[in-house]
C-alpha cells in the first residue's frame, strides 16, 4: 500500500518510461477499487435505510422504552447496552445514558466503536443506555415531546437500578446538549452529572475571522428559509440540508481531501471508510415546527442562554434550575461549536460568581487544543484521555461544591507524587476560575450582539411576510410524491442512491474490482508521477482552503457591515431602547425568598455537626485556599470509605459537601472560630486519626502552596487543641469510658471517606480566626467556668451524657449530676481539694445512675456551664440528619 505523500522519500526513477507504465497500472487499479468502494457504499446506505431503527452502535442493544408509545409520542426509544463478553457491570455503579444529535445524521455515533463514550463507560463497570431514534418523526412531534420523552427514560433508568449510588450520568452530543440542558432545567431532580460534548449554548458568541457559521442566519434573512424547506417537504424537514452545512464549513475536505484520502490508500482504507459514511449518509428528517422552534429561538434568537424560552404549559427554562454538575467539552479546532459557543452560556447567566454559587451550580470546563468537531466524540484519542478522565471521576465531578472550575489533564510520568492513585496514563485535577476566566474565553462584544439582536428582528420579519403571502401558495403546490422525489435527488443523498448495485451500470464494477485485487500492482514510493499526484492534490487542497478563507472574510465583513448599519438597527427596533440588546435574566422573588432562609438556616449550623462536619470543613478550607484539587486526593479518599464499616452515602456527602462550602462563603471567620464546638465531643484519638488522615488527602498531590500549607498549620492548631482537651475529658472520665468501649477510630475513618473532593472557595488564612477559636467555648460560658475545677466538671459531666443507657432514669440522674458539678464550679476552685471534689462529684453521679437526684442539683441555677456545653455537643450530634434534609 502507498502511503501519503507527506512520508514518501523522493527518490527519482532511472527510467521515466516504465515509471510511468507502472503509475498507469496503479492508476487504473486504483480507479477500480476506489469505484467499488463508492459502490459498496451505495448498497451499504440502502440496506441501513431499510432497517426498522438503523443506528451505528457498536455494541449489542436492547429495546427498553418505546418512545412513540409514550402519551405524548416521539420517535425516541431507550436501548440498554449490552456488554460485551468479558465485561461485567456493577448494579452499585451509577448508570450512564448517552445521548446522539439529531442534527441530519442517524443516531449511535457515541457508541459508533469499542473506544467512544458508551466503549468508556460499560468497560469502566457502569451501566450503559443509550436514546436512540428513528429516521421520521412521529406526526405533531415537538421539541417539548423530546424533553419530555428524555426524562421518561431517565425515570425509567432511576427505577431499574434503585442501589445505584447516584443519579444517573448524562452524555450529550453537539445539539443533544442543548436538548439535554433544556430538559434538566425542568426536571433538575432526574440528572446527575451531565457532559455535554462539543454543544452550542450561546449561538451569537464566536471568535471573529474563525466561526462564521454564525453569521449564516443574517446573510439568508433570517429563517423563513427553514419554513420554505419544510414546506417543500410536505411538512418535514429534511436533515440533509444540515450535513451540507457542515460540509460547506470545509470545502477541501468536502470536495476533495476526504475522497482522495480514500482513492491514495484504497488497499487499507475503505473499511474505515465505509464504517464512517454509514452514518454520515444516514440522513435523518424533523417535524417543520420542530426544525422552526430550534432555528427561531436557539440559532437565531439565542434565548436559553438567557431563561428566555416558556414551555406551553408555563415552565420557564431557566439553566440556572440545573443542580447537577455541568461538565463542558470543547475544542478550539470545533469551527461548528467553538469554545465561545459552548461557554459563552455561563457570563450570559451570570454576573459574578456569588450568583453560581447562589443558584447552587457547579460549573466544569475542558478546552481541547486542536480537534476538530467530530471528533470530540468519536476520537479514539479523545475517549481514551478526556472521556476515560471523566467517566473514571464522575463521582468526584458530582461532589464538586458549587463554583466554576477547569479540568486539566496532565501526562503521569515518573515524577509524579503518588502516581499509583491517578486511574490510567493521566491525572486529572480542577483548578477554581472566575467569570472573568470564562469572559476571556469567549471575548463577548456588545456591538456583535446588538447585530445579531438586528437578525433575529428581521429575521421575525421576513418569517411573518413569507407566512403571509408565500407559504398559502407553495403548501397548495406541494404533493408528498413531490416532496419524495425532491428527497431523494437532494445533492447529497443522490451519490447514495445512483452509485449501487441498483444501478445496471455500476453492478458490473465488483467483479472487475475482485480481479484488480488478485492481480494487484501497486506503484513504488519513489515513482515521480506518483510523486507529482501528491503534489497536485497539496495544490488542490490549498488553493481550495485559500478560497475557503476568502468567502469566510468576504461573509464576515458583509454580515458586520449589513447588521452593523445604524439604519437596519434603527429599522429593526433598536434604536428606541438604550443599554444592551441582552440583559442578564433576573432572580425571582421566590429564589430571593430561599436564599434568606437558607441563609438564616446555615448560618444556625454553624456550631453543629461533630467530628465528620468539621473534617470536610477543614478539608475545604485549605483546599480553598489552594485552589484547586486532583484525583489523587479523592483516590486515596475513596480507598479509606471502602474499608469504613458505616460510612456515608455519596448523596449525604455531597449535601454535606455544598452546605459546608456555603457556610465557609456566607462567614468564613465564623466557621473557623467554630471549629471547636464541633470537636468538643469526639474521642482524642478519633480526632488525631482524622487529622492525620485529611493531612495525607491533602498532600496526596503535589506539594501544598504558601497559602494552603498556612491554612493547614491554622487547621491543625485547632485540631490538636481540641485533641488536648479531649485527652483530659477522658482522663478525668475514664471509668465511663471503660464501661461503654466506643470504638476511637470509626468515626475517622466514617468523616473522611470522601473528603478529598473539592475546594469550597479560595480563602485567605486566617490566623486571627484560628487562635480565637481554639479559645472559643471558654468565651461562650461564664468566666467561672474557665477555671479548672469547672472546666473538670463540664467535661465529667458531658461525657457522662452521651453514654448510652437504657432507662429514662439514668438520663435523669446524668442531668443531676451535671447540675452538682457545675455549682461548686460558680466558687473559687484555685485549690487542688476543690478540684479533686468536682471530679468525685461527677464521677460519682456517672456510675450510680439510679440514685434519686439530690435537692441541690434539682434546683435551678443561673450560670451552668457545664449544662451548656453538653447542649452543644448534643445539638451537633444532631447535624447529620439536617445535613441530609438539606
Amino acid at each position: 500500500m502507498a502511503d501519503s505523500g507527506n512520508d514518501r522519500i523522493p527518490t527519482p526513477s532511472l527510467n521515466p518510461w516504465t515509471a510511468a507504465y507502472e503509475y498507469a497500472v496503479d492508476a487504473w487499479q486504483r480507479g477500480v477499487l476506489y469505484a467499488d468502494v463508492m459502490r459498496q457504499r451505495g448498497n451499504q446506505y440502502h440496506d441501513h435505510m431499510a432497517k426498522r431503527a438503523p443506528n451505528v452502535l457498536s455494541m449489542e442493544s436492547e429495546l427498553v422504552l418505546d418512545g412513540r408509545e409514550l402519551p405524548r409520542p416521539v420517535n425516541y426509544g431507550l436501548l440498554r447496552i449490552k456488554p460485551p463478553e468479558g465485561v461485567e457491570t456493577d448494579p452499585i455503579k451509577r448508570p450512564f445514558l448517552v445521548v446522539d444529535p439529531r442534527a441530519g445524521h442517524g443516531p449511535g455515533i457515541g457508541g459508533f466503536k469499542p473506544e467512544s463514550e458508551i466503549g468508556v463507560a460499560i468497560r469502566a463497570g457502569h451501566p450503559c443506555y443509550f436514546a436512540t431514534f428513528l429516521p421520521q418523526p412521529m406526526p405533531e412531534q415537538t421539541v417539548e415531546d423530546v424533553m419530555m420523552a428524555e426524562a421518561r427514560f431517565l425515570e425509567e433508568i432511576i427505577a431499574l437500578h434503585p442501589d445505584a449510588e447516584g443519579k444517573p450520568v448524562v452524555v450529550a452530543n453537539c445539539q443533544a446538549g442543548w436538548q439535554i440542558m433544556m430538559t434538566a432545567a425542568v426536571r433538575p431532580e432526574l440528572f446527575g452529572p451531565i457532559i455535554v460534548a462539543g454543544a452550542p449554548l450561546s449561538y451569537w458568541a464566536g471568535w471573529r475571522g474563525m466561526n462564521p457559521m454564525r453569521y449564516a442566519g443574517g446573510l439568508l434573512g433570517g429563517s423563513w428559509l427553514t419554513a420554505m424547506t419544510s414546506d417543500l417537504g410536505n411538512g418535514k424537514f429534511d436533515g440533509a440540508w444540515l450535513v451540507q452545512n457542515f460540509e460547506n464549513l470545509n470545502p477541501a475536505n468536502t470536495l476533495w481531501s476526504k475522497q482522495y484520502n480514500l482513492y491514495s490508500k484504497v488497499d487499507t482504507e475503505a473499511d474505515r471508510y465505509l464504517s464512517f459514511e454509514k452514518w454520515w449518509g444516514g440522513h435523518v428528517f424533523l417535524n417543520g415546527p420542530e426544525i422552526q422552534y430550534i432555528v427561531d429561538n436557539l440559532f437565531v434568537g439565542n434565548r436559553l442562554a438567557t431563561a428566555g424560552l416558556v414551555t406551553s404549559d408555563g415552565i420557564r427554562i431557566d439553566l440556572r434550575n440545573i443542580r447537577s454538575p455541568i461538565v463542558v467539552f470543547c475544542s478550539k479546532g470545533d469551527n461548528i461549536t467553538p469554545p465561545p459557543q459552548a461557554l459563552g452560556w455561563i457570563p450570559d447567566l451570570y454576573q459574578n460568581e456569588a450568583e453560581v454559587l447562589a443558584h447552587g451550580q457547579t460549573i466544569v470546563y475542558a478546552v481541547h487544543e486542536s480537534i476538530g468537531h467530530l471528533g470530540i466524540f468519536v476520537s479514539g484519542s479523545v475517549a481514551r484521555k478526556e472521556h476515560q478522565e471523566f467517566t473514571s471521576n464522575i463521582d468526584m465531578i458530582d461532589v464538586l461544591p458549587p463554583g466554576i472550575y477547569q479540568a486539566e489533564i496532565a501526562d503521569k510520568t515518573p515524577e509524579t507524587p503518588n502516581a499509583d492513585l491517578a486511574f490510567g496514563n493521566y491525572v486529572l485535577s480542577f483548578e477554581q476560575r472566575t467569570l472573568d476566566d470564562v469572559r476571556a474565553i469567549v471575548d463577548r462584544k456588545e456591538e456583535d450582539d446588538r447585530r445579531f439582536a438586528a437578525v433575529a428582528r428581521i429575521s421575525d420579519i421576513n418569517l411573518g411576510i413569507y407566512r403571509s403571502f408565500v407559504q398559502p401558495w407553495l403548501r397548495a403546490m406541494v404533493t408528498p410524491q413531490s416532496a419524495e422525489w425532491a428527497q431523494r435527488l437532494h445533492p447529497l443523498r443522490l451519490p447514495y442512491e445512483l452509485i449501487s448495485d441498483r444501478n445496471p451500470a455500476i453492478a458490473p464494477i465488483a467483479k472487475v474490482a475482485e480481479q484488480v485485487r488478485e492481480h494487484r500492482q501497486p506503484v513504488s514510493e519513489s515513482n515521480p508521477f506518483l510523486m507529482a499526484q501528491e503534489m497536485f492534490s497539496n495544490w488542490v487542497e490549498t488553493s481550495l482552503n485559500i478560497w475557503q478563507e476568502m468567502r469566510d472574510s468576504a461573509d464576515e465583513r458583509t454580515f458586520m457591515g449589513i447588521y452593523g448599519s445604524p439604519l437596519v438597527q434603527d429599522l429593526a427596533g433598536l434604536g428606541a431602547r438604550s443599554g444592551p440588546p441582552r440583559k442578564h435574566p433576573g432572580v425571582s422573588p421566590e429564589h430571593r425568598r430561599f436564599m434568606e432562609e437558607r441563609t438564616v438556616e446555615l448560618r444556625s449550623l454553624l456550631q453543629e455537626g461533630g467530628l465528620r462536619v468539621a473534617a470536610i470543613r477543614m478539608l475545604l478550607y485549605v483546599s480553598g485556599a489552594e485552589g484547586g484539587l486532583d484525583e489523587r486526593s479523592f483516590a486515596l479518599i475513596r480507598k479509606v470509605r471502602n474499608e469504613s464499616d458505616n460510612a456515608m452515602s455519596l448523596q449525604e456527602f455531597k449535601d454535606t459537601v455544598r452546605e459546608q462550602a456555603l457556610i465557609l462563603t456566607l462567614d468564613s471567620d465564623a466557621a473557623i472560630q467554630a471549629m471547636p464546638r464541633l470537636l468538643e465531643k469526639s474521642p482524642a484519638a478519633a480526632i488525631a486519626d482524622a487529622l492525620k488522615t485529611m493531612k495525607h488527602v491533602l498532600e496526596a498531590a503535589e506539594p501544598l502552596s504558601p497559602a494552603a500549607r498556612e491554612s493547614l498549620t491554622e487547621m491543625e492548631r485547632i485540631f490538636e487543641a481540641a485533641e488536648r482537651r479531649a485527652s483530659k475529658r477522658e482522663q478525668a472520665n475514664a471509668p465511663a469510658r471503660l464501661s461503654n468501649s466506643p470504638s476511637s477510630t470509626a468515626p475517622a475513618l466514617n468523616l473522611i471517606e470522601a473528603a478529598a473532593q473539592v475546594p469550597g472557595k479560595t480563602a485567605k488564612p486566617h490566623p486571627a480566626a484560628a487562635q480565637s477559636a481554639e479559645k472559643s467555648v471558654a468565651r461562650s460560658t461564664p468566666k467561672t467556668a474557665a477555671k479548672p475545677a469547672a472546666k473538670s466538671a463540664a467535661t465529667s459531666a458531658a461525657k457522662s451524657t452521651t453514654t448510652p443507657v437504657e432507662k429514662p432514669a439514668k438520663k435523669s440522674a446524668a442531668k443531676s449530676a451535671s447540675n452538682s458539678a457545675a455549682k461548686p464550679a460558680e466558687k473559687p476552685a484555685a485549690k487542688p481539694a476543690a478540684k479533686s471534689a468536682a471530679k468525685s462529684s461527677a464521677s460519682a453521679a456517672a456510675s450510680a445512675p439510679s440514685k434519686p437526684a439530690t435537692t441541690s442539683t434539682a434546683k435551678p441555677a443561673p450560670k451552668r456551664p457545664a449544662k451548656s456545653a453538653t447542649a452543644g455537643a448534643s445539638a451537633g450530634a444532631r447535624q447529620p440528619a439536617k445535613a441530609k434534609r438539606a
